[in-house]
């Protein structure tokens, strides 16, 4: 009787949990329905898409990979543009060069110019680094079953987790946070072409260190 009852038991087919119904109505948007092909699969769906853009899941799949793509810049660009402001200068007096850092202590962009003193070198660095992660990007997802928008199997610190619930956690972190860097470093360019100021002197105490802030406040007579 036991071994019957082991093996009924060994026949019974294990249920896999399965995702949560989503809701009818976009959440972003709550008067819209929510798109079909935002399913919620993909970490960051909120239904977010009032003009139709991903009609397949195809479509989901490419339009994820700009935004991962776009996101992992613009966290790179909302770090690197303070900290260019902050050190230009200095690393460039101790090599010997030009600053690309203008008297305003304002970053080179499309909008604020200085573009042309960055050196061709760089620029041909950019564009071979890019095709190399690009053409990397595609062989992972060529040959990886499991391949989503913006895996690329880059862990060196070994950080990714081995759970499904954490690696959806990390992957909604990362999309989050890559969307507020793309909203901020788009704030970054226009806030200085504007203001005509650097954004680290537009908020010193910020992104300098305190004792330097203060000073400056001080001989400039607000404290």
């Amino acid at each position: 009787v036991g071994v019957a009852m082991k093996m009924a038991d060994a026949a019974t087919p294990v249920e896999e949990p399965q995702e949560p119904p989503q809701p009818k109505m976009s959440e972003s948007i709550p008067f819209m329905l929510r798109p079909a092909a935002l399913d919620g699969s993909l970490a960051g769906d909120v239904g977010f898409d009032p003009l139709g853009f991903a009609k397949t899941k195809e479509d989901l799949w490419n339009y994820r990979e700009a935004e991962i793509k776009h996101a992992r810049l613009a966290m790179l660009a909302a770090a690197g543009w303070p900290l260019s402001e902050l050190f230009d200068k200095n690393i460039a007096k101790v090599f010997r060069l030009s600053p690309l850092i203008d008297s305003s202590d304002r970053a080179p962009s499309v909008l604020n110019g200085g573009l042309g003193k960055v050196p061709p070198l760089f620029w041909i660095s950019v564009i071979l680094g890019t095709g190399l992660i690009e053409f990397y990007a595609l062989s992972q997802r060529r040959a990886n079953y499991e391949y989503f928008p913006g895996k690329l199997n880059f862990d060196p610190l070994d950080l990714y987790p081995t759970e499904t619930k954490d690696q959806k956690w990390m992957q909604q972190a990362e999309i989050k946070n890559g969307r507020l860097a793309m909203i901020a470093i788009t704030a970054f360019a226009f806030q200085e072409f504007v203001s005509k100021t650097g954004v680290i002197d537009e908020t010193p105490i910020f992104f300098k260190p305190l004792s330097i802030a203060f000073q400056e406040q001080a001989n400039t007579g607000y404290l």
